[in-house]
C-alpha cells in the first residue's frame, strides 16, 4: 500500500511565515549589486577591497563571501577582466577593468535603472485620487 501523508501534516505545510523586512531590504539590494559593482570597476582599475569599503559604506553590501563569487561570475560571463600587480606590502594584487562587452551591459543597465527609477518614483509619490 501507498505511503499517505496525514492532513495535519499538510495543513502545516500551508501556514505562511510573516513578511521579514530585513529579507526583503536584502533582496532589494541584491537585485541591484551587479550594477553597482559593474559602476565602481568602470571607473578605472579596482582592487575587491576598495569595492568591498564602497559596497558597505553605501549600504548596498556588507558580506565579503558575496564579492568574490559574483566577480568570477561577471568575469566567466566575459563583463570584467582583471590583472595582477605587483604589491610593495605583500602579494600580488588581483585588479579588475571592464571589458568592452562590459561597458555595453553597464550601459544597459543606467537605461533599464533610469526607467525603473522613474516608474518607482511615479508610484511612490502617486497621490490618492479624491473621491
Amino acid at each position: 500500500m501507498y505511503n499517505q501523508v496525514p492532513f495535519i501534516h499538510l495543513c502545516q505545510q500551508k501556514i505562511k511565515k510573516p513578511m521579514d523586512i530585513e529579507n526583503t531590504k536584502v533582496q532589494m539590494r541584491k537585485g541591484i549589486l551587479e550594477f553597482c559593482i559593474l559602476q565602481i570597476i568602470s571607473r578605472g582599475e579596482v582592487y575587491a577591497s576598495t569595492m568591498l569599503i564602497e559596497l558597505t559604506s553605501a549600504k548596498i553590501m556588507v558580506v565579503e563571501g558575496t564579492l568574490y563569487p559574483l566577480l568570477t561570475r561577471l568575469k566567466n560571463a566575459g563583463l570584467l577582466d582583471y590583472k595582477w600587480v605587483e604589491s610593495v606590502s605583500g602579494p600580488p594584487r588581483k585588479y579588475y577593468v571592464l571589458t568592452e562587452k562590459g561597458s555595453t551591459f553597464l550601459n544597459d543597465l543606467h537605461g533599464t535603472w533610469d526607467e525603473l527609477h522613474a516608474s518607482v518614483s511615479q508610484i511612490i509619490h502617486q497621490q490618492t485620487p479624491q473621491s
